[in-house]
């Protein structure tokens, strides 16, 4: 074996659990990896994994096995979609029914210009981000889909002026926290 290769360290575990503790540095390089470039041909992954190209392909089918690794997404310019508006609205839900619960959150992510749903803690029960076309398209997104649903008891909207996303390690290395003095 190369010196600069690394033993591709124990099998992949059909883990039980899908936490860190199921996680080797192997499989967490992998994932940091693909966080970054998530169409990172397989022999380039292996190679900046430092593991052979089969034993990145078993790992990779490993983690979407185990769910770790989710799906593959691309991350689009909403406003070359004509979408160029995005908001986040706080929403607080009136009767706290398991009923109405379960219909909002199978409902609403179908709805036109839904991206994601939270569920939150705090004074509201969902953050929703959406795009839209215009602020009448927003507005009435809200009239039509929230403020006349049964279940919402308050929806506040608030607009989106720069959305920058996150990078891989700043999510998952020590360095990268802080620590207050």
């Amino acid at each position: 074996m190369p010196k600069d290769r690394r033993s591709p360290g124990p099998a992949p575990r059909a883990a039980p659990g899908t936490g860190p503790e199921g996680l080797d540095e192997v499989d967490r390089t992998l994932v940091n990896l693909l966080t970054a470039e998530g169409r990172m041909p397989n022999n380039a992954l292996a190679e900046a994994a430092g593991i052979a190209p089969s034993t990145c392909l078993t790992r990779v089918r490993s983690l979407r096995e185990r769910g770790v690794i989710r799906g593959f997404h691309a991350d689009v310019d909403l406003a070359a979609l004509g979408q160029p508006l995005q908001a986040l609205i706080a929403i607080r839900i009136g009767a706290h029914s398991r009923d109405e619960i379960d219909r909002f959150r199978t409902n609403v992510p179908r709805l036109p210009g839904v991206l994601s749903l939270f569920h939150v803690s705090g004074a509201n029960d969902y953050l929703l981000h959406v795009s839209a076309a215009t602020p009448d398209a927003l507005r009435e997104f809200v009239l039509d889909h929230l403020t006349a649903d049964p279940a919402v008891s308050h929806a506040e909207t608030s607009l989106i002026f720069e959305h920058v996303r996150g990078t891989p390690d700043a999510h998952h290395s020590p360095k990268s926290r802080t620590s207050a003095s």
